[in-house]
């Protein structure tokens, strides 16, 4: 494997919940990423060399495929399981090939569902037990007494060791996490998407000492496209990595990470490079005014 500087430090995602790495690898596009089995090996072996060690998945990413090649590389060398916490999430139904049965997109957080999405993934990432389990999205006829009583139930099985949500609001974490505990809740985030910042999810979890993780920091790419919207903003961010002597994408990943609520940012990138910026954030803070100056530049007027 090649060799890289100072690994990405670990967090905890709440006080007696599981630690990931600081910077958690997104799986979500690997199918796209045209790798072969062993391509895909060592590029997660270059991640956990970087410190990496979180790879998060879901169940219909790559419209249902991801976990399957990921478990394809991993199963070129299994003993790198041991050295790596697997996230995976469930609770979507896409209409897809892959699931005939699906005659219309929706959500489904019932027991029976839940269940058969962690052995769905367990055999396709050929592993015999998840490290995080979330739920993808809050679905209306959620029962949050009965997704506790599954939750309690794959733990009881030894089939998932921690619990979270994705995509839920505070009032929704919350009702969840009085039943049972969960160590984080996955949001959207980035300087062209402020709302938890705004909206409670930030302050409730920090309230709670529980980390949130954090999808699509770079916008999806859209910090680097030619949006005229965002022309301050790349503007701010690129004067901000100059004075630090640092990446474009680094800037961005530690003013996310400077907030007190300790988010965790997950990559979406194949190219380890891309990975590695995001663990040099992990090395640098930003002072107080740059940190407010690309905030400012991202909502286009001052704080008052």
């Amino acid at each position: 494997m090649a060799h890289f500087p100072a690994p990405c430090p670990v967090v905890r995602t709440s006080e007696d919940g599981l630690a990931l790495s600081r910077i958690v690898a997104g799986m979500w596009r690997m199918g796209e990423w045209d790798m072969s089995a062993q391509q895909r090996l060592t590029f997660i072996q270059q991640c956990i060399e970087l410190g990496v060690t979180s790879f998060d998945h879901a169940d219909i990413y790559g419209g249902y495929g991801v976990e399957t090649l990921f478990g394809q590389a991993l199963a070129l060398q299994p003993g790198l399981r041991n050295h790596m916490q697997i996230v995976s999430k469930c609770g979507i139904k896409l209409k897809s090939p892959a699931r005939p049965a699906h005659t219309i997109q929706h959500y489904d957080t019932s027991a029976d569902h839940i269940r058969a999405s962690v052995d769905n993934s367990l055999k396709a990432l050929g592993t015999e037990h998840l490290d995080l389990l979330l739920i993808h999205r809050p679905d209306p006829l959620m029962d949050f007494d009965d997704i506790a009583e599954t939750f309690e139930g794959l733990r009881a099985a030894g089939k998932v060791r921690h619990f979270g949500v994705s995509n839920f609001s505070r009032h929704q974490f919350e009702s969840l996490h009085r039943r049972v505990p969960l160590v984080t809740n996955q949001v959207e985030f980035s300087p062209l998407h402020l709302d938890p910042l705004f909206d409670e999810t930030f302050d409730g979890l920090q309230d709670k000492g529980v980390a949130p993780m954090i999808w699509s920091p770079l916008a999806g790419g859209r910090l680097f496209g030619d949006d005229a919207a965002a022309t301050p903003l790349r503007a701010k961010i690129r004067q901000v990595a100059e004075e630090t002597g640092r990446p474009f994408a680094s800037v961005v990943f530690a003013w996310i990470m400077q907030l007190p609520c300790a988010p965790i940012p997950l990559t979406g990138s194949g190219r380890i490079a891309a990975i590695a910026e995001a663990v040099e954030a992990t090395r640098f803070t930003l002072s107080r005014p740059q940190w407010f100056e690309i905030l400012r530049a991202a909502r286009g007027h001052e704080v008052a």
